[in-house]
């Protein structure tokens, strides 16, 4: 069937948990609806009033319960406006708000579809996969089939019994794998084997040996050389996994790249749909959002940014070893240096007369909350008066005995925050370049006694900084198993508007805990580990950096790491592939707590046969009363 008069309906999914309506979406349905006759809009769940008002001026809006996922969705609309008007529409457009675009007006998808000889057509496809992830798919098998968030139903399938049925019975949908398994894998095999015909626009089907999912593992090769017009929100925080399963990790980061500096689509969109409600862990690293930047040479940039730093000094015998780091930072920047008494005041100004800069003031404060209270109480006052601020602080470490392992970790901190004049202008101009990133920290420590660090970054501090962002009312998602991109050394570049939902607070001294503060666990290392989110919060994102000397060392020490890994783990017969490795684990962690579990049980079934059961708790009483 070919579409003459182009009467269109659409039915457009919408959902948010916090019921917001980002720039995306009108954007998105601007375009849209310049090919439709009518636009109805279901959104799962809440709205608000602003959200409401936006899609309003598109088409009737239907508010629901935030059940059945898309699917759903979908069946409600049709419901809602009738199998009678419903065949009056040459195409039914069903689509979702998980893509985003158009990269090109869609005008252009439909006018190319327009002749060909189809009953329903799509923008891509997923390739055929053997087996079934999701546990509910009635083949057996994932079939070549028509992704679900654009889905063009023709008039001759619309008006079909069969249409109707399969929507009239479509099941409750639960969960993400059977709105996966019961609706999008199998409607193109089930309306196809039924002899209705079928195509994407995007057909990519050279690629089928490169991906089964071309559209999330090589976006941009679809929107440059086969004129896609979307692309996935989730690229931006799917799994991390799945995409080196498939790549090498380039696909978002060039994808990103190229939105930014090679279309008119404005990448703006992309932070603000996805830093609300998607955790700063899989965006980091899907989007390597790992600044690598000279201190050998300078940017050709002029900045604009008022800048200062802040650098708390407690130890007088470390004052002429810093004096290096003081003086990376530009000339016309404040400095503002605190201490905790008169006569280390006296001392720092003795030790830094000879600096120059526009100005250079030493507070006193109080030996509370150390070098957190130098930013949070200290410096209240002048902060928000600043574009741009750096943090640091000298560093003596305890959690290592005295000598280089400690002085390594403050070397990595330093050097990566303000290793020399030329490091510290190309910070400020990556800060001005890149709008959205709120704060730049240095990689977590992985020598020595900090080795665990990758992978247990959180330490024993999730609860109390959970506890805090709950006082803080932050509202991003925070997860004991999604790690926290902290400056785990607390020194770190950033945009004090960006930390305005912390300096809310209104901090003093009084609000830390009195020493001595333990080595972990403590207020201090929960608000460490809070920074990220902050900025999250505030609608900026988290980011590494490091000088181009140091990410070789950091790159050697890590393939170091897994080197040795990979001989233990395959040598041990577990792997050889990190898929494999990490399930075969996990396969082991759970016999060896199965096994724990029975032994416990075998023994104490073996006891109660044995002693009578006054004797085994009198056992039981004296056991706890000695641990106590």
């Amino acid at each position: 069937m070919k579409v003459i008069n182009n009467k269109r309906l659409g039915i457009y999914f919408f959902y948010d948990k916090q019921g917001i309506v980002d720039r995306f979406v009108p954007y998105f349905l601007d375009d849209l609806c310049k090919n439709l006759t009518k636009l109805i809009i279901i959104c799962n769940g809440k709205l608000n009033d602003e959200g409401k008002e936006i899609l309003s001026k598109y088409g009737e809006v239907i508010v629901r319960e935030n059940k059945g996922f898309d699917v759903w969705a979908y069946k409600t609309a049709l419901q809602h406006v009738g199998w009678e008007e419903l065949e009056t529409y040459e195409e039914v457009v069903m689509l979702n708000s998980t893509i985003m675009g158009p990269m090109y007006s869609l005008s252009e998808t439909f006018t190319k579809m327009n002749d060909k000889d189809l009953d329903f057509w799509g923008l891509t496809k997923y390739f055929k996969y053997d087996g079934d992830p999701f546990g509910c798919i009635e083949y057996g098998y994932i079939p070549d089939h028509i992704q679900s968030h654009f889905i063009v139903c023709r008039n001759s399938l619309v008006k079909s019994k069969d249409f109707h049925d399969y929507w009239d019975h479509m099941p409750m949908i639960h969960n993400y794998s059977e709105a996966i398994g019961k609706h999008e894998a199998i409607f193109t095999k089930h309306f196809a084997d039924m002899g209705y015909k079928w195509n994407v626009s995007v057909n990519v089907d050279e690629l089928r040996n490169y991906s089964g999912y071309p559209l999330m593992m090589c976006p941009t090769k679809l929107i440059k050389e086969y004129r896609c017009p979307i692309f996935k929100r989730r690229s931006f925080f799917h799994d991390k996994d799945d995409y080196l399963r498939n790549t090498t990790g380039e696909s978002v980061t060039e994808l990103y790249n190229y939105i930014k500096n090679e279309t008119d689509y404005n990448e703006d969109f992309i932070w603000e749909a996805i830093l609300r409600d998607y955790h700063q862990s899989d965006i980091v690293k899907n989007m390597n959002l790992t600044y690598i930047m000279p201190s050998k040479v300078k940017y050709q940039n002029t900045f604009k940014s008022k800048i200062a730093l802040v650098i708390h000094l407690y130890f007088p015998d470390l004052l002429e070893e810093n004096k290096h780091y003081i003086e990376s930072m530009p000339k016309d920047a404040d400095i503002y240096i605190t201490t905790n008494t008169q006569e280390k005041k006296q001392a720092i100004e003795k030790a830094y007369k000879d600096l120059q800069y526009n100005h250079l003031e030493v507070r006193i404060i109080e030996n509370r909350g150390r070098d957190v209270s130098s930013l949070l109480v200290g410096v209240k006052d002048v902060i928000m008066n600043y574009d741009l601020v750096c943090f640091a602080h000298d560093k003596k470490t305890a959690q290592v005995k005295p000598g280089t392992s400690g002085a390594s970790f403050a070397y990595k901190c330093f050097e990566n925050t303000l290793s020399n004049n030329n490091y510290v202008e190309n910070i400020i101009s990556t800060f001005e370049q890149n709008p959205r990133l709120g704060l730049l920290t240095p990689p977590e420590p992985n020598h020595d006694a900090f080795f665990p660090t990758c992978g247990f970054e959180w330490g024993p501090n999730f609860d109390n900084t959970k506890k805090l962002a709950d006082e803080l009312g932050l509202t991003v998602p925070m997860s004991a198993y999604k790690s926290p991109v902290a400056p785990l050394g607390t020194m770190f570049w950033f945009r004090p508007k960006a930390m305005q939902p912390l300096y809310a607070k209104d901090w003093e001294y009084n609000d830390f805990p009195p020493e001595p503060n333990g080595i972990d666990g403590s207020l201090l290392h929960a608000i460490e580990r809070i920074y990220p989110f902050i900025v999250q919060q505030a609608g900026y994102y988290p980011a590494v950096a490091m000088t181009e000397e140091f990410a070789a060392i950091e790159y050697q020490n890590l393939h170091h790491y897994v080197q040795g890994y990979n001989r233990v783990m395959v040598g041990n017969g577990v792997g050889p592939y990190y898929k494999q490795m990490m399930g075969e684990m996990n396969y082991i962690m759970v016999m060896q707590h199965s096994c724990k579990y029975l032994i416990k049980k075998l023994i104490k079934n073996i006891l109660k046969k044995i002693f009578p059961l006054s004797f085994l708790k009198a056992v039981k009483k004296k056991v706890k009363k000695e641990d106590k």
